[in-house]
């Protein structure tokens, strides 16, 4: 009786430092939701880009920017945010980004040219995104760790499901309004978010008096870093890389400046973002993880959409709609996951959603041209699965096992990993592409000959299509070419897609380096332990 008697205090004491506090709860809720905007930004002008062209009467090469823009101060806010979330202190950092997001969404829709446009992205990217790491540190710092199968499924699924709808909502916006409504659309919710944070986060306190010792020097040579690497990776593969002249001198301030950042930062007395958090074994394979989640969460983002445009002449509605199932399908798996990280290992998880994502690629190399809504559905369900079981778990194994103190600057540089990891991917996918449908059709080519049936056969059926239309014979060839170029693109996307299933079979050997987490989620274990 005298055990029952002392063990009930503790038990009570254990059950109440595990209760989310109503108020931090609904204040968390509100910053997901600013999260949320801030990654959706990113693609949801993506399926509008002709739109946004047209109404602005710019070049293609000039509305790639309203993308690159948002991208490039994006990757250079993200790893600052750690520094300033200290000094600022959350609630004022997070209604700063909320604030400077909505009014530069607002100059956006009101844009008149394509270089008002590219100047208030770049703006909207950079505010923005102190909202991104800011959520991720606060879930991993003001919750109890047994409650982070909660927080985790929900930073987790906003992270993947936001840029995987964002064409969908785009398509629907742009459908039913205007391009204009993709910016205007923030404005409300932004005005919501940043009162109701000004009003309920009180997480922690600032300590203005580090901004007295804030590092220009590294946030120089850290955005000369980040911006032109960004850049290149964006640009490099339509202009084939180092020959054309501005990526190859974005390439020499790339190397330059992180030669100075790198110095820099192990210099400095107080260095603007912390690389020593890497000798955190976890962290450290977790962010190589996570970069290379951002590859196949980003990658599969634009390779989808790019395969129904081009090879199915689909509108951005209709790519919206069949994109819709991977976002679909996080939602649901999402509490699931949650759910069995609390009795399962989660390097087992992380290794079981990369060996799935690997499946729904492999599906796909098989592709043709009539592949359509339900040849896409199985390998876009096995997508949703595979990246909520790989990213979710990471994101715990990667900032749940660190000291509180450290979580802040780690957040940042966990996020740019993924940032620089969907660069990174959308460079390699768009080299595959264009090497291999070089390859394809120079391979086509020699087998489209006088000598190969199958080619007269059709050179003859489309002579007789076009008979009295005019020259017969060179709309018969011209079509037959479009055929030969068309056939060697699909051709391309199925390699691209074997790439990715190699790649993410391999990756999923990494998760062998992962230290088990010591009992994550045992009762009354506080938010800033340390596993070992």
């Amino acid at each position: 009786m005298a055990n029952a008697t002392t063990a009930s205090p503790a038990m009570m004491a254990s059950a109440a430092s595990d209760r989310i506090a109503p108020k931090r709860l609904i204040a968390f809720i509100i910053m997901v939701f600013g999260m949320f905007m801030s990654i959706l930004d990113i693609q949801i002008v993506s399926a509008s880009l002709s739109e946004i062209q047209a109404g602005l009467s710019a070049s293609s090469s000039e509305v790639s920017w309203v993308q690159t823009a948002y991208l490039i101060a994006e990757v250079i806010a993200i790893p600052l945010s750690g520094f300033l979330s200290r000094a600022f202190g959350t609630r004022l950092l997070f209604a700063i980004s909320a604030a400077g997001f909505t009014i530069s969404s607002l100059l956006c829709g009101f844009a008149t040219t394509i270089e008002e446009m590219i100047l208030w992205r770049a703006l909207q990217g950079f505010l923005g995104a102190g909202m991104i790491p800011t959520v991720f540190a606060s879930a991993y710092t003001v919750f109890p760790r047994s409650k982070f199968h909660i927080v985790g499924p929900i930073i987790g699924l906003v992270a993947t499901l936001a840029p995987t709808i964002g064409p969908t909502v785009g398509g629907y916006i742009t459908d039913l309004m205007s391009w204009h409504w993709l910016f205007f659309i923030n404005v409300v919710p932004g005005i919501g978010i940043t009162l109701g944070v000004l009003a309920l986060v009180d997480f922690d306190e600032p300590h203005f008096e580090l901004l007295d010792r804030f590092d220009w020097w590294g946030l120089l040579f850290m955005a000369g870093f980040l911006g032109t690497l960004e850049y290149v990776l964006e640009e490099g593969p339509q202009y084939e890389w180092l020959q054309d002249t501005s990526v190859a001198i974005c390439a020499w301030i790339c190397v330059v400046s992180a030669i100075a950042f790198f110095i820099r930062v192990f210099t400095a007395a107080e260095p603007i973002v912390n690389l020593r958090t890497f000798t955190n074994r976890n962290f450290a394979v977790g962010s190589t993880l996570q970069f290379c989640v951002g590859i196949g969460l980003y990658g599969l983002t634009y390779i989808y959409p790019r395969y129904l445009a081009e090879v199915r002449g689909y509108s951005a509605l209709m790519i919206g709609e069949t994109m819709f199932v991977s976002g679909v399908t996080m939602f649901l798996v999402a509490p699931l996951v949650g759910r069995l990280m609390a009795s399962l290992d989660m390097r087992y998880m992380v290794a079981f959603g990369l060996i799935v994502f690997a499946m729904g690629s492999y599906q796909m190399t098989w592709i043709t041209r009539d592949y359509d809504f339900y040849e896409l559905l199985i390998p876009q369900i096995l997508r949703g699965v595979g990246m909520m079981f790989a990213m979710v778990p990471t994101n715990n194994i990667a900032l749940g096992t660190l000291p509180a103190d450290r979580v802040k600057n780690a957040s940042g540089l966990f996020n740019l990993m993924r940032n620089l990891g969907g660069a990174v991917g959308l460079a390699v996918i768009n080299t595959v592409l264009n090497d291999r449908t070089d390859l394809h059709i120079t391979r086509l080519q020699e087998r489209v000959t006088w000598g190969n049936a199958t080619a007269t056969e059709t050179l003859t059926m489309l002579q007789q299509k076009f008979q009295g239309l005019g020259d017969s014979t060179l709309m018969a060839m011209k079509q037959l070419s479009q055929i030969v170029h068309r056939q060697a693109v699909v051709m391309s996307f199925g390699d691209a897609f074997f790439v990715l299933t190699l790649f993410y079979l391999g990756l999923s050997l990494l998760v062998t380096l992962l230290k088990k987490p010591a009992s994550p989620f045992g009762a009354g274990a506080g938010a800033g332990g340390d596993a070992h």
